[in-house]
């Protein structure tokens, strides 16, 4: 379990990012972490990690004080960032470097995500294109068995099959005792594979719900006619009409539209927590 207690940070002290930020990541989920540009999703990643510390306030992952950076807690936690460097190794020198960090890396498991992302083992990683890069640094990544994986934007740079590889195998790999967040832009991109959602603005976590409960509160209704009376929560145009986000009191289940729940949350956040209090 992650569990963020009472997080202050700031990189200017007159304007701190987070003024009391909690947040408990349980195991078995994959969370989606989405915000705005400089909501501070990136930094919430660091901070899991251990890569920056609070002015205060307690982060604690698996047991352990994030900011310790104990050998006991980084042989469980993985991080891909969106901008990152790799050398002009080969990919076995590169395995032989940096798999010895990891107690649980499994060597067979690498392999045959290599095989699944169709990457040649025997070049050198500079050799590869952007997105080839990242999809080695997630077969990589998953071979750990980290059981926590921190992803910043994994989706960006690659094409529309290496997004539907990269929804596969995380899927397959992901284990009851992990957990894995994944802060992204691409919500469509991920629409299937997170659950729960987060959602942070101006460096406040200001939605926290599992998919299911999402289903049961909230109506999605891609192509809505308004008829008298009825309160909409959230709406925007779309080509031939508008989408609306209801409040759902029918008890019918749509498609959840996590762009749409993105806006809805962040503009009109008062009426969404409205909707989650009243009972079904």
């Amino acid at each position: 379990m992650v569990f963020l207690e009472n997080i202050i940070f700031a990189y200017n002290r007159k304007k701190p990012l987070f003024n009391g930020l909690s947040l408990k990541l349980e195991q078995g989920n994959i969370y989606g972490l989405l915000g705005r540009n400089g909501a501070g999703k990136t930094t919430l990643l660091k901070l899991i990690a251990g890569l920056v510390f609070p002015l205060s306030g307690r982060c604690m992952q698996n047991g352990f004080e994030a900011q310790d950076r104990i050998p006991e807690a980084l042989v469980n936690i993985y991080i891909l960032p969106e901008e990152f460097e790799l050398p002009a190794i080969r990919i076995s020198r590169y395995i032989d470097l940096n798999a010895q960090f990891y107690s649980n890396f499994d060597r067979g498991k690498f392999g045959r995500l290599m095989e699944e992302f169709q990457l040649d083992p025997d070049k050198k990683l500079n050799q590869f294109s952007y997105g080839q890069k990242k999809k080695f640094l997630l077969a990589f990544g998953l071979s750990t068995n980290a059981r926590l994986m921190l992803m910043d934007e994994p989706t960006n740079g690659l094409d529309i099959p290496s997004k539907s590889q990269f929804r596969k195998v995380i899927a397959a790999s992901m284990e009851p005792d992990q957990i894995i967040v994944i802060s992204t832009h691409q919500v469509r991109d991920l629409q299937s594979l997170i659950d729960p959602v987060v959602i942070m603005d101006e460096g406040k976590i200001i939605f926290n719900r599992g998919v299911e409960e999402i289903s049961k509160k909230l109506l999605f209704e891609p192509h809505h006619k308004a008829s008298e009376g009825e309160k909409i929560l959230y709406s925007e145009e779309v080509f031939g009409g508008s989408a609306a986000l209801l409040a759902n009191t029918s008890g019918s289940e749509s498609h959840i539209d996590l762009e749409l729940l993105f806006n809805a949350v962040v503009n009109n956040t008062k009426a969404i927590h409205e909707a989650f209090a009243n009972p079904s």
